[in-house]
């Protein structure tokens, strides 16, 4: 197939596009290699599949509009994967129209030019993010998600119920893909287990928030990537058994379906950080903290659609993630 990825350069987007050049798919895909974080590890990302003679680089912005028209129609995309995104909960409180710019404003182009050029699969980004007050635990799909606790979760929400909408319209197929805690080698520096192997290395004290006992549904990388392949590959149809006087947010009439991705299995941090620090054999220094604004205390995936529909199958411990995680730190920074 043709691709279309959007963050090709980003961390799941470059691992996406590494195993969708590998089993022969060709693949286009736009960065803009903001300055979020050190764009030197874009660079690094990219350096890997550039070269590729089935992908090709764009550099540039989703949001801006007429870039993006031209791009679609200048190709004829089976599938568009949207993975460009403003992440960050806590970014997202300092700087809301970095948000509304590219998650709003941007997906909007994209949902454009995917119902404008009749392309038969929009697979984007949503986030466990989402989920923002609810309680009840494993978070499902199935359950309503009209609480959001920062401005990052309500752009998420946004981009699902545009997706419904243009499902609706214009029977353009759309899979959402609520993220839980993905981390391994070449992830983002403003995450946790980057800025914890920085500081621990450094012999710098460590913050914990909410003293440690956040629970995570942490995700490695490749258990992420294989599940985002098998969701490209089953495009949603509308279904006849949704029932609107007890609609089921997951589904509908339309071509529409959201599915949670992780591991199934929440996680202390304080494990995640004592594997850590297992592997890297130095002891953390931790100054302990509250809950920070925008943060939720736990979160875990309830997969059962992922696993009963698609066959999806976490196998990575947090172990074996971190241990890859770690072999990869210290050979890029070299430390």
């Amino acid at each position: 197939m043709k691709i279309f990825i959007t963050g090709s350069a980003g961390f799941i987007g470059s691992s996406l596009t590494l195993r969708l050049l590998e089993r022969g798919d060709t693949i286009v895909g736009i960065d803009n290699h903001n300055s979020y974080y050190d764009p030197e590890l874009k660079e690094a990302r990219l350096s890997r599949h550039i070269n590729h003679p089935k992908y090709s680089h764009i550099r540039g912005d989703i949001e801006d509009r007429e870039f993006i028209e031209k791009i679609f129609k200048e190709n004829s995309f089976d599938v568009v994967v949207n993975l460009a995104a403003q992440a960050g909960v806590r970014y997202s409180i300092e700087n809301p129209y970095a948000y509304v710019d590219t998650n709003l404003v941007g997906f909007c182009n994209i949902l454009e030019g995917c119902r404008n050029t009749s392309v038969k699969h929009l697979v984007y980004a949503s986030s466990s993010s989402v989920y923002g007050l609810n309680t009840k635990q494993p978070f499902s799909t199935h359950e309503p998600v009209n609480h959001p606790i920062s401005l990052y979760a309500a752009t998420k929400k946004a981009n699902e119920l545009m997706a419904h909408t243009y499902s609706h319209l214009y029977q353009l197929p759309t899979t959402g893909l609520r993220f839980f805690t993905v981390y391994g080698p070449y992830d983002r520096p403003d995450m946790a287990l980057q800025k914890f192997a920085k500081a621990i290395i450094s012999g710098e004290t460590i913050k914990v928030f909410n003293y440690g006992k956040h629970r995570r549904d942490f995700t490695y990388i490749d258990d992420i990537i294989e599940g985002i392949i098998r969701v490209i590959d089953n495009t949603p149809k509308g279904r006849d058994d949704w029932n609107s006087y007890n609609p089921d947010p997951s589904f509908s009439t339309a071509p529409y379906k959201i599915y949670n991705i992780g591991r199934n299995r929440p996680e202390e941090l304080e494990k995640y950080i004592e594997s850590l620090e297992k592997n890297l054999k130095i002891k953390a220094k931790k100054e302990l903290l509250p809950l920070q604004p925008g943060d939720v205390p736990d979160t875990y995936a309830d997969v059962n659609d992922l696993v009963n529909e698609l066959e999806y199958e976490p196998k990575v411990s947090i172990e074996e993630g971190i241990k890859e995680f770690v072999g990869w730190y210290k050979s890029y920074y070299n430390v």
